[in-house]
């Protein structure tokens, strides 16, 4: 085979490192980009704040208008202030000898220093700096700590502390018990005192009387038992409850009011107060104790209306605004080819490109949010129920920009609006096709449904072929399915489980 060369013309996309960058800094959240920027701070001694020479230039207009007149005064208050000290030092030796080691005092030690703790050294000095100052004052309260706080108050043996501790171990976040008893007692076979699974059940039975009730349960059934057992207000269909409960439990979840009221040999009014007693109880007692620490979001967008006109504007304290720092631009050489002055140029270039990429992140931003706020302006002023089908395409041929530059905007970035702060995802929905030719977005179907259940009758609650008819009677073409699947997302039970009496 003859070895050739042959001349080829061709075009690709080269990816460099200024181009990474900028693209990283797109897709970046607030709190990321924050950190980002720090960094860039930190490493880059060509990158400052323009807060720093704000605060520079007020110092200085706070300096005397005359220097001349003020170094004199300086001067005579000068020589004035020796004369004193000198006479003050001879007073002060001529008085030494006289002084006794130890003098009486009126004032104790919290007077004059400071009872706090002092402050942390290390890593954990900059965790607190750089925390809220509210979160150093309230801790997430859990589950865990709420129960081994109330086992620590309770008097337990010493095999029995063992099984408690056990046990509270494997009580999940909902309060339930994850484990069975046989396990618990498997775990407790190295100990060197002996038990059986009767004493574990008795200390489970303890356990189960800690605040809040329907702690370590095994199941749903036995954590309302536990609530109704410790009930503390007088409930004329407290013992039917029970009953209820213990014995005709599968009647109660399949809302099968006929058998129900059948075993129970109760009226339709005495079974009303017995679901509405039972429906007040916590399914979850876990969850009304654990707390969680509250993850603030901070906006990248505010969207505000002004005489009808819905305006968007950055929000300038996500990203503090950067500059080139000009003292040490100006240290820089044209013909110098030391590595001091290659060192102060590179570092000069990649602080420009730094805030370049920065500017182009928040223009980009502020053109995709304007964007949206334009085609959601029915949402804006009306709600979900007028909320636009839209998706990435639509945006990006809008903007003219790629749908990938757009999907990099909408990630992790915020919108503080009228109606709450939202993520930019939240805008996007499919569409469902209409009578008319027109769409409906997914978001406005889900609003409609969520109206429809709150409106209707709870002795007759709307089915999804019901619902499905509804919206076809509006013009609007959704499938059965479709109106199943939007009201799980929304947790809304299914029309026989939302049926009443009453």
């Amino acid at each position: 085979m003859k070895q050739t060369l042959q001349l080829r013309l061709g075009q690709h996309l080269t990816m460099t490192p200024q181009l990474q960058q900028a693209i990283r800094l797109l897709q970046l959240s607030t709190l990321d980009l924050k950190q980002e920027i720090q960094e860039a701070l930190d490493s880059n001694l060509m990158l400052e704040l323009e807060e720093e020479e704000i605060a520079w230039e007020e110092v200085n207009s706070s300096e005397p208008q005359n220097p001349v007149s003020e170094q004199k005064s300086a001067t005579h208050e000068e020589s004035s202030t020796i004369t004193n000290d000198a006479n003050n030092e001879r007073e002060i030796s001529a008085e030494a000898s006289t002084i006794p080691e130890e003098l009486p005092v009126d004032s104790g030690w919290d007077d004059i220093y400071d009872s706090t703790l002092p402050p942390a050294s290390g890593s954990a000095a900059k965790e607190s700096a750089d925390s809220d100052y509210l979160s150093q004052q309230h801790e997430a309260r859990t589950l865990y700590d709420y129960l081994t706080w109330q086992l620590n108050l309770t008097p337990f043996s010493t095999i029995d502390h063992a099984i408690a501790v056990a046990i509270i171990d494997s009580v999940n976040e909902d309060g339930y018990l994850s484990v069975g008893l046989d396990e618990i007692l498997d775990n407790l076979a190295d100990s060197d005192e002996e038990t059986d699974i009767e004493e574990v059940e008795v200390v489970l039975h303890r356990i189960q009387q800690f605040d809040p009730p329907g702690m370590a349960a095994r199941d749903l059934r036995e954590c309302l038992l536990i609530q109704l057992a410790q009930y503390q207000e007088e409930h004329p269909c407290l013992q039917q409850a029970i009953i209820l409960v213990r014995n005709h439990f599968d009647l109660l979840a399949r809302q099968d009011h006929n058998q129900i009221k059948r075993k129970l040999k109760v009226s339709d009014e005495a079974l009303s107060a017995i679901n509405g007693l039972i429906r007040s109880l916590a399914p979850r007692p876990g969850t009304l104790v654990s707390e969680t620490e509250a993850q603030y979001v901070a906006p990248d967008v505010f969207v505000t209306r002004h005489n009808g006109v819905w305006h968007v504007n950055l929000n300038t304290e996500s990203t503090p605004k950067l500059r080139v720092n000009s003292e040490y631009s100006r240290l820089i050489r044209r013909a110098d080819n030391s590595d001091d002055n290659n060192y102060l140029r590179n570092h000069l270039q990649e602080a420009r490109w730094f805030i370049k990429s920065l500017v182009s992140r928040n223009e980009t931003l502020l053109k995709v949010a304007t964007k949206i706020v334009e085609f959601q302006r029915g949402y804006f002023e009306h709600g979900d129920q007028a909320m636009r089908p839209l998706v990435l395409r639509d945006i990006a041929e809008a903007l003219e920009m790629h749908e990938s530059t757009i999907s990099r905007v909408t990630t992790q970035k915020y919108m503080h609006t009228p109606r709450g702060t939202l993520e930019f995802k939240y805008f996007f929905s499919s569409h469902v096709s209409t009578a008319g030719g027109g769409e409906c977005s997914a978001t406005a179907i889900r609003a409609l449904i969520k109206k429809l259940v709150a409106a209707e009758k709870p002795t007759k609650p709307l089915s999804d072929n019901k619902l499905a008819g509804i919206f076809a009677d509006q013009g609007i073409k959704v499938a059965r399915r479709t109106i199943a699947k939007y009201r799980e997302s929304m947790a809304i039970p299914p029309s026989n489980e939302r049926k009443r009496l009453t």
